[in-house]
This record gives structure tokens, sequence and C-alpha cells, in this order.
């Protein structure tokens, strides 16, 4: 249902209800039902419910209107209790006093909505804000993995604080949101999977110390990819056997170049080394199965997968968020059960639930 700028007066007593609805009408838009009509198409911001006659009636509307969040007032001998309208006033209220309750509401839904469009600008703003530093980040350590010199530590420690700060005081839809408009896909991929790793920590409720170990190896677990060629990289088709091949190495020299550098811990080396492992075995590139597998790779792979599936790609076109850990829930043994239900809890469920506005 469609909301649009008008108010709707549901009366039982049509020749009284007529004369506010045209003084309404000088202002906005105002319709008028009786109070055995349907609700209109187009939903109103703000309803008048004036029915004096059947209580039962005018609780039916109120609920009616309290559940699709419509703002109320009720015009009648004694107020609803059962669902009581955002106003009351008794039915034999003088006309301006009705009229002067009608604009206060109008006013107060006006000034609601621009404080909501301000608070969203505000935190787009310093969400925004955030993922430049984070994309700054990933770039820089692309760019020098690429060339063969050190990763900045500085520069990961910051991106990996911005991308744990955003999720959290910001919540995981917004990050997707404001990184889904970066034109590299690479680097948004990673933005991706550290921003699910900073939601999945969180969720578990693990120490600050380990999300952070958790964002940081999800932020550099493609780092590999900084030595394949640009041609198989960039491919707009599915890979073929022999570009697959190629692709496949990312990992293992993804964590031999963070190695060579010789300032990353050794369980970060891991998720890079072994994300797309799986605990029967089928995975690459050591074909490790079972407790080989550490859990900090476990929860990457997890965000990994999720994060391929939902985004668009030039041969295919992102999974709804639900559709896509289906798909993983039917990998079986492949990836640790556990966990993958507790990443529904903490990361799916939240992105499928409508944002209350």
């Amino acid at each position: 249902m469609i909301q649009e700028a008008s108010v709707l007066v549901i009366s039982d007593r049509p020749e009284q209800a007529a004369p506010l609805v045209r003084a309404i009408g000088t202002v906005v838009t105002c319709r008028q039902i009786a109070s055995g009509s349907e609700m209109p198409a187009q939903r109103p911001f703000l309803a008048v419910v004036d029915v004096t006659e059947d209580e039962a009636a005018a609780t039916t509307w109120l609920t009616r209107l309290h559940g699709l969040r419509v703002p109320s007032l009720q015009l009648a001998p004694r107020p609803v209790t059962t669902r009581p309208p955002t106003r009351f006033l008794p039915a034999n209220a003088p006309r301006m006093t009705v009229l002067a309750a009608v604009f206060d509401l109008m006013d107060g839904i006006e000034a609601g909505r621009e404080r909501r469009f301000d608070e969203a600008d505000r935190r787009r703003i310093q969400v925004g804000t955030k993922a430049e530093t984070a994309n700054h980040s990933v770039t820089e350590a692309f760019d020098a993995a690429r060339r063969g010199a050190p990763l900045s530590l500085a520069a990961v420690e910051a991106g990996t604080e911005a991308i744990l700060e955003a999720v959290s005081e910001y919540g995981i839809r917004t990050w997707l949101e404001i990184i889904g408009r970066y034109d590299q896909q690479l680097y948004q991929h990673s933005l991706s999977v550290a921003g699910y790793a900073a939601a999945f920590g969180a969720g578990l409720s693990l120490a600050r110390a380990d999300q952070m170990n958790l964002a940081r190896a999800a932020l550099l677990h493609d780092i590999g990819k900084s030595r394949i060629p640009l041609a198989i990289l960039n491919k707009p088709d599915r890979l073929t056997a022999d570009e697959m091949a190629v692709m496949r190495t990312h990992p293992s020299v993804g964590a031999d170049l963070l190695e060579d550098q010789g300032t990353f811990d050794p369980t970060l080396l891991a998720v890079v080394r072994h994300h797309h492992e799986m605990l029967d075995g089928s995975g690459y590139p050591d074909g490790l199965s079972g407790t080989e597998i550490p859990d900090l790779v476990r929860l990457v792979t997890i965000c990994d997968i999720h994060s391929a599936l939902t985004e668009r790609r030039a041969y295919r076109n992102p999974l709804p968020h639900e559709a896509a850990h289906e798909i993983m829930r039917d990998m079986g043994e492949k990836l640790d059960t556990d966990l993958l239900r507790a990443y529904r809890s903490a990361v799916v469920l939240p992105l499928t639930q409508t944002p209350v506005a």
C-alpha cells in the first residue's frame, strides 16, 4: 500500500464531517469515507476516525490504522481503550478545535519526517566517511601487494577499525548500501566480506580483539588476487578450466606474500591460505578437512560465500540473502552447520527484516 500526503476522514456523520473535510482540503488533500468502507489503496499520512455510534467499528479502524502506522484523531463520546488513538477529542468538540488538532498532528508528522531524513543523512555521511577510510586501506593494500611492496599495517588497522565502528554503530544493512556504490568489484567484495565478518563477530559476542582479528582477516582474505592477471580477474564471462586453475592459486599466493613480509599473525595467514577449504576435504589449495580447518577460517569462509552469492556479477544477478543462505545450508558437510546457524541469526535475519522507519 502506497502512502500519500493526504488526510482520511472516516465518519458515520457525513453531514457534520463535510465542513471539516472541506476545511482540511484547503491545506492538504482530504478524503471522506463511511465507516463501513474499505481502506483506500492510497494510504493517508493522517486519519480522523469520526465514528460515534459504533464503538466496535471505531476500534476496528483504529486497530487497522495502528497496524499501518497511520496517526489518528478520534472523535467520539469516549476514547477507545483497546487501541487508543494518537489523539482524542469529544464528538461534540467545536470544528475549530478539531481543525487545530488535525493541523497540530500534521506539523508533528512533518517534523518527525524531517528528523528522520536528517538522521538518515547523518548516518550516510558518517558511514560514508568510514567506508572511504576502509576503501583507501584495501586499495592501498592491493596496490602494494601488486607491486611487491610491504603492506602498511597502520592502513590495514585503520580500515579494520573503520569497518568495525561502522557496522557496530549503523548496522550491516547501511554498510552494504554505502559500499555497494563503489565500482571496483574486487575491493567492494573485500569490504563486503569484512562487513559481514564484523556483524558476525558482534553477533557471536566475540571480544573486541577477536572481532578485530576476524574483520582484519576478512579484509585481506583475497589479497592474493592482486597477482592474478586482470584479464582473468575482470573477465565478464565464466572462467575456463585453465583460467580457474590460475584463479585458484590466489589463496596460496596471498598467504605467501604476507608471510614473506613477516609482520602478519599466523591466524590471519591461515585465513588467507585456507578460506576456500571445505570441512569435507573438497576445497583448495591443500584439501584440508574437519579439525584441520581453524574456527577463524570457518567464519570467514561463511562470510565469503554469502558475499559472493549476494553480489552482482556480469554473468548473474545477486541472490536475496535468505536464498543465498539456503544454498549454503544445502552445502551440507562442507560448512560448519553450527556457525552457519549462528550466522543466520546474527547477519541474515537482520538483513531480511523490514527496517523500522
